[in-house]
Parts: C-alpha cells; sequence; structure tokens
C-alpha cells in the first residue's frame, strides 16, 4: 500500500477517535457497514472522494486536512506552480491532483485526475452537489447514471454526482481530465 494512503487511514482513525466516534457512528453517518468503513481506516485503499468530502464535512475539517495533515493557509488567492499539486493515488490506475488545497474554505474542488488504462469495470461512486469534467489529454467514458459518454481531448460534461458516475480512459492509454466538485 502506498505510504499515502497509509498515511489518510491513520489520520482518519485518528480525528474518529479525537472526535470521540465509534466506527459503528460513523458507518451509520456514511450510510456503508461498519466493516467497510474500518478498512477504509485500516489500509486507506479505494476510499471514494465522496466518502473523504463526507467524512471532512462530518469532523468539520477541510479535505487537505485528511489528505495531507496539514490545514489550507491562504484565503485571498492560491496560485498552484506545475509539480506543486497535492497528489493522492486512491487506487491503482486513478490518480488526483488537488489544484487549490491551500485555500481556505473551498466551495468547490479543482482537481486534475490521470487515469491509466483498464479494462476492468470502473467504480461507481455519488455525492451531493455539481461535478464538471473537462478533458485535457486523451479521451474518457465517463458512466452517469447508467449511460456511457465518451469524451475526448476538449470535450466536456457537467453534472449530477448524486447519480451513480464513474470514469476510465478509453483507447487504450492514460488520459488526463480536469474536474470541478461543487457542493
Amino acid at each position: 500500500m502506498p505510504d499515502e494512503m497509509r498515511q489518510i487511514a491513520s489520520r482518519l482513525k485518528e480525528i474518529r477517535e479525537i472526535s470521540d466516534f465509534t466506527v459503528d457512528e460513523i458507518a451509520a453517518r456514511l450510510q456503508i457497514p461498519p466493516a467497510q468503513y474500518l478498512a477504509y481506516e485500516v489500509s486507506g485503499d479505494n476510499i471514494p472522494i465522496s466518502v473523504l468530502y463526507a467524512l471532512a464535512n462530518v469532523y468539520g475539517v477541510d479535505i487537505t486536512e485528511l489528505l495531507t495533515g496539514s490545514s489550507p493557509r491562504l484565503s485571498n488567492y492560491c496560485v498552484v506552480r506545475e509539480g506543486q499539486s497535492t497528489g493522492v493515488d486512491r487506487f491503482p490506475g486513478y490518480h488526483f491532483e488537488s489544484l487549490a488545497y491551500n485555500f481556505k474554505r473551498r466551495i468547490m474542488e479543482p482537481l486534475m485526475v490521470t487515469v491509466e488504462p483498464d479494462e476492468k469495470e470502473m467504480s461507481l461512486v455519488s455525492h451531493p452537489g455539481q461535478e464538471f469534467n473537462y478533458v485535457v489529454e486523451g479521451a474518457v467514458i465517463v458512466l452517469v447514471d447508467g449511460e456511457e459518454i465518451e469524451l475526448k481531448a476538449g470535450e466536456c460534461i457537467y453534472f449530477d454526482p448524486a447519480l451513480p458516475h464513474g470514469q476510465r480512459a478509453a483507447g487504450g492509454r492514460a488520459a488526463k481530465f480536469l474536474t470541478v466538485i461543487a457542493e
């Protein structure tokens, strides 16, 4: 397991304990089985971004704190230079970089996402708010509420992320897309 995922798992456990919640209480808030939540705390593997957002809301912290262990510090503007974003590999073949990780009280989350070619079925997630995906390189298949939409570089989609959705690279090569999630 990558060290960053181990650190996220450790932070999840620590903040839950500090906040005086049991595993069962957090699992109930997330509407998932306690064993599934406990697996997130143990390994950090396959934690959907929607779960991290939900946990940040439950604990009253910024998602940056869960991902990095640091609090955002900027409130007027935040510049992220090439190679300085905060990145996380949540599961094999899927990498995202936070493009505004150091801005306090964000109302949207811009992320640069890289997906490796993978013929496996994509993991579906759902979360509140609105979502925008803009393909920067390659081609991405976006599945929204059972419908597959292929997007090529320069194309985009805006959708309700409460609907089950997921993305994967198309055409047998890696793809990169910008996603902006707003609640």
